[in-house]
């Protein structure tokens, strides 16, 4: 009997996983590049920790990335701007956020490895920053600090929605295995 519910759940396990879908990634076109990144991943991880990050935010005044700066990305910068916000989470916000539970720390780090390897792939691309883009995120950083700093890292991560949007607002969705 025992066997018998062992292979019912083998089989069940087998037929699900051929009828799922591919892994859902986006094409980000960037100016003269263009950049897979697996967005569904990145989703993942967040919704993981956004609760967290969003109810520890007792900063509700102050934004440090909203809507209107990328909106507002100049033609030929959104290379150079992905580049840095992914710079300014990876070596500022994650580097700083800390959560007490560990399931939310295993879904930051792999957030921020996510932003690493998909920082390696835009180097490749050798954008070049103009200096309003370059003022745009030092007036990120210039808020950042003004906070303390465990408190802007958590601010940071609560607004990674409107970072994850605006990626997927780059390109077309594609399928890949």
């Amino acid at each position: 009997m025992k066997m018998l519910l062992s292979c019912s759940a083998c089989l069940l396990l087998l037929l699900l996983s051929c009828l799922s879908e591919p892994a859902a990634s986006r094409t980000l076109h960037l100016d003269s590049c263009s950049v897979s990144v697996h967005t569904h991943e990145l989703r993942k991880y967040y919704s993981d920790i956004r609760s967290n990050a969003i109810s520890g935010d007792d900063e509700i005044e102050i934004k440090l990335l909203d809507r209107s700066l990328m909106k507002n990305v100049q033609e030929g910068q959104t290379c150079c701007f992905l580049r840095l916000v992914l710079r300014f989470y990876v070596e500022r916000v994650f580097t700083n956020y800390a959560s007490s539970e560990p399931q939310h720390q295993r879904c930051s780090s792999a957030l921020a490895n996510a932003f690493v390897s998909i920082r390696r792939n835009i180097h490749k691309c050798h954008c070049h920053c103009g200096e309003e883009t370059q003022r745009t995120i030092d007036s990120v950083h210039a808020e950042f600090i003004k906070l303390q700093v465990n408190k802007a890292a958590q601010k940071a991560v609560g607004e990674l929605d409107t970072v994850l949007e605006w990626m997927e607002a780059l390109g077309p969705k594609t399928q890949t295995k």
